[in-house]
């Protein structure tokens, strides 16, 4: 058996960061993937395929709180779920480090604060290659360095929509972008700022994921293995040494067995939660699978007077309520064929065909904090699959939301009473299958009664065991989870590159 330094378990967010953080220390590292790379085809930009039929969707069936089966909205490739993401790229804010009252409990403070996490969140800019414009929003924090590519460029309606809310007395700023644009040229030399970057693979690899970012670049090492289809199974213990022995994993459909002085697991929020579970490990809290979070969300469609003929519209944020309500966030502009089977739609516009509401519609994201109970939770079934108990938390906030999206209608050209919810997760139960912002199954801490890990993301129970995806989250805040993960992989990498 080839012994390693370190094993990481996962390539999306937290481990591909980590990987790419720690190859260059030439630590002799073990990748483990349960997928594959996701294939460079034509149907990675169909909206049939990627949201009528689920190409790329797991097949795998979880179960709900009462038993329920369902089929999670999960993506199991080399990058993981940023493969599919919108490549939304924001800093938590200053407060979402502290306590926060909410109409349906507390959010609780994390054991370390934004000033920890500011250099880290400006290195994870830079390598994910985040277009944006530091001092636009008056919500962030303190910033030490500019975003390394300015903003993505508004079409000419997001710019006037811009326009409109800052006469309105608004502050509308540039959303943070992860994208691959030559900033030389007029054109784009990779990104050609199409409609695919919310919710489809880009075919293009100008989208800046896990993969093309982190992990791509150093497969070529020769202190770095890559193993795909590798499906870990259990994480063995050695009680007396208080340590990760070995880590057993299906390739494949073999059983292989893997060791290494350091294991860092990064399944995700849901799968890190199974194994520690199926493990019977680092669980002496009791909290390994409770305090899952996934945002309550929400994606509403607005019918602009006017014709809107943006095709890259993820350029525009809102974070005028952030505190009391949420995010407001533009999303992935809507296109007949994806709506297709959503009649409520054509309702609303009597006579109007599917093709021209998605050419006057202005799409939105709106974002509320959920909250980490401790009744959220991963189980595991009788034959050892997931079992997600959850409920949303924060309606009231959600709806407020929601209401002052109404009233800023008023200030672009939309009219109130033409404003639809889209269905983002298309022939799925919602909320629980939509597990894209998924965390909390971990959550680090002080109090090794209350926590599974401590501040480095290291299991208070084991010595030789960390978790970088979102379950080390203690909240989630009201917006996108990603750089987060990725700025937290890259402290941790700092921490590991020394052990």
């Amino acid at each position: 058996m080839t012994h390693y330094d370190t094993i990481i378990i996962g390539t999306g967010a937290g481990g591909g960061t980590l990987a790419n953080a720690l190859a260059e220390t030439g630590k002799n590292i073990l990748i483990l993937e349960r997928g594959e790379f996701l294939p460079r085809e034509v149907e990675n930009w169909s909206p049939q395929q990627v949201f009528q039929h689920g190409r790329y969707i797991t097949p795998d069936t979880w179960h709900d709180g009462q038993g329920k089966p369902f089929q999670p909205q999960s993506h199991y490739f080399v990058g993981g779920a940023t493969k599919m993401y919108g490549a939304a790229l924001f800093r938590l804010r200053p407060q979402d480090f502290d306590v926060m009252s909410h109409s349906d409990g507390e959010s609780p403070a994390w054991p370390i604060t934004y000033a920890d996490m500011e250099p880290w969140y400006t290195q994870a800019e830079h390598m994910y290659h985040v277009h944006g414009n530091h001092g636009e929003d008056p919500t962030e924090g303190r910033w030490s360095q500019q975003y390394p590519h300015p903003p993505v460029s508004h079409s000419p309606r997001i710019r006037e929509i811009s326009d409109d809310l800052t006469s309105a007395g608004y502050h509308p700023f540039h959303a943070p972008s992860g994208v691959l644009l030559n900033e030389a040229s007029p054109f784009d030399s990779a990104c050609i700022r199409c409609n695919t970057c919310d919710g489809f693979p880009c075919m293009m690899h100008a989208k800046a994921d896990a993969e093309v970012i982190a992990v791509r670049p150093i497969l070529g090492m020769p202190n770095v293995t890559l193993v795909t289809n590798a499906e870990v199974m259990r994480l063995a213990y050695d009680r007396d040494l208080r340590r990760i022995g070995y880590v057993v994993a299906n390739v494949g459909g073999t059983i292989k067995t893997y060791e290494a002085d350091t294991v860092v697991l990064s399944a995700g929020a849901a799968n890190s939660a199974k194994i520690l579970l199926a493990s019977g490990i680092a669980n002496s809290s009791d909290q390994v699978g409770r305090n899952y979070m996934a945002h309550n969300s929400r994606a509403v469609i607005a019918i602009d007077r006017k014709p809107n003929a943006t095709v890259f519209q993820k350029t525009l944020a809102l974070h005028d309520h952030y505190d009391t309500l949420g995010s407001i966030q533009m999303v992935g502009k809507s296109n007949a064929a994806a709506m297709k089977g959503e009649n409520h739609l054509a309702a609303v516009c009597p006579g109007w065909s599917l093709a021209k509401i998605a050419a006057h519609s202005v799409d939105f994201w709106l974002t509320t904090e959920d909250l980490p109970l401790p009744e959220n939770r991963v189980t595991l079934t009788n034959t050892g699959d997931i079992r997600l108990a959850y409920r949303e938390t924060n309606h009231q906030e959600a709806a407020g939301l929601y209401r002052e999206l109404r009233k800023i209608l008023n200030h672009i050209g939309a009219a109130q009473h033409h404003v639809m919810d889209r269905n983002a997760f298309t022939g799925m139960s919602i909320p629980v299958a939509g597990v894209a912002h998924q965390a909390g199954t971990c959550k680090m801490g002080e109090d090794p009664a209350t926590s599974v890990l401590d501040p480095m993301c290291k299991a208070h129970d084991l010595d030789n065991l960390y978790v970088v995806d979102a379950s080390f989250m203690p909240s989630i805040g009201a917006v996108n989870p990603a750089l987060t993960v990725m700025a937290n992989a890259l402290r941790v990498g700092a921490h590991l590159s020394e052990v």
